[in-house]
């Protein structure tokens, strides 16, 4: 039953791919036509340490540095291949919008070339530690593993409060989504089901998307960065321990604006009007705000409608009430009394 679905429902995902690819921009076609292309090259005999990152090779003397820009296109497997092809899509659909195409590449870049460096720096250490060599020459850094996580950070950022799936422990919201997924990745390469740099990749990809995002990505108002508490590092983590991953993230950040990597975020007074004071944070674009504002009506007005269908009660029509006049619903005993006291008025003249 379950196989009989999943085949009735491959011609409408595919009829949705295809529109959606059709209807996505230069830049997201260029990619997924080159990782389409990276699959296939891995197929060509001893070229994977020319296409991959392989940390031995990255070194002098070799200094195989193209390799830092060629290893994202590569995958070996096309599961990958379809997962990261997919991605690339939302990203466009999800992101391209909001930044441009200009500023998505950008990310992509800056994502996995910094992705590439870290994971390649980090495999340098281990084997300082273990004097194996595998992890020098035998490891092959590949794929957009790195971007994923990025685009997942991006998402949290975008619509952090979104409501992903209700269940009976809670709601899964965006901003729980990096976590998970850095668990289930790393999870999975105990398991054997992943490959060993992925776990890697995907960690660093969180922190450097998160690092870009969060001081460097240029807005249009001239600010860089969003300082909006809900993309702050604790903000990752389950409220119980943010308050101590809030003390570790503040003081590494103070080390960094000492050695001047990072600036202390400036609040900006507007005082022309006499009678407000307009606050302007830096990476609080006005656009951002006025999109997180339709988004919220939307989300009010789909729980308005629910309740609308879901109620079948209705309100009384004030034309099938009958309107009595005060003397006519009033008691005998009042009429009597009304009466008395006319006849003693009377008497009394």
């Amino acid at each position: 039953m379950a196989a009989s679905m999943i085949q009735r429902n491959i011609p409408v995902f595919k009829q949705n791919m295809s529109a959606a690819f059709g209807n996505s921009s230069l830049v997201v076609k260029t990619v997924a036509v080159l990782v389409f292309f990276g699959y296939f090259l891995s197929f060509i005999p001893k070229g994977t340490p020319y296409i991959t990152v392989t940390p031995g090779y990255v070194l002098p003397p070799n200094f195989w540095v193209w390799t830092y820009l060629t290893h994202s296109f590569v995958e070996f497997h096309i599961w990958d291949v379809l997962a990261d092809v997919l991605v690339v899509i939302l990203c466009g659909k999800l992101l391209e919008p909001l930044w441009g195409a200009m500023d998505m590449l950008i990310f992509f870049v800056i994502t996995n070339l910094l992705v590439a460096i870290t994971t390649s720096f980090t495999y340098l250490f281990i084997y300082f530690a273990t004097k194996n060599e595998d992890y020098l020459f035998e490891t092959y850094i590949h794929g957009l593993a790195g971007y994923i996580a990025g685009f997942s950070v991006a998402v949290k950022q975008v619509m952090p409060d979104h409501v992903l799936v209700t269940s009976p422990f809670g709601k899964l919201r965006n901003t729980h989504i990096p976590l998970i997924l850095v668990s289930v990745v790393i999870t999975l390469r105990l398991l054997g089901a992943l490959d060993g740099p992925y776990p890697i990749m995907f960690t660093w990809g969180v922190l450097i998307s998160w690092i870009y995002l969060r001081f460097y990505q240029k807005h249009s108002n001239g600010n860089r960065g969003d300082m909006a508490d809900n993309f702050s590092f604790a903000s990752f983590f389950p409220s119980k321990f943010q308050p101590v991953v809030n003390i570790l993230a503040n003081t590494v950040f103070s080390f960094f604006v000492k050695v001047k990597i990072c600036k202390k975020p400036q609040r900006r007074y507007d005082v022309s009007s006499p009678t407000t004071i307009t606050i302007t944070l830096p990476g609080t674009d006005p656009q951002d705000a006025e999109r997180r504002k339709n988004l919220a009506l939307k989300a009010l007005n789909e729980r308005l409608n629910k309740t609308a269908e879901s109620s079948n009660t209705s309100w009384p029509s004030l034309d099938d009430e009958e309107v009595t006049s005060p003397v006519e619903s009033s008691p005998k005993g009042d009429n009597s009394a009304i009466t008395t006291k006319q006849e003693v008025s009377k008497t009394e003249t």
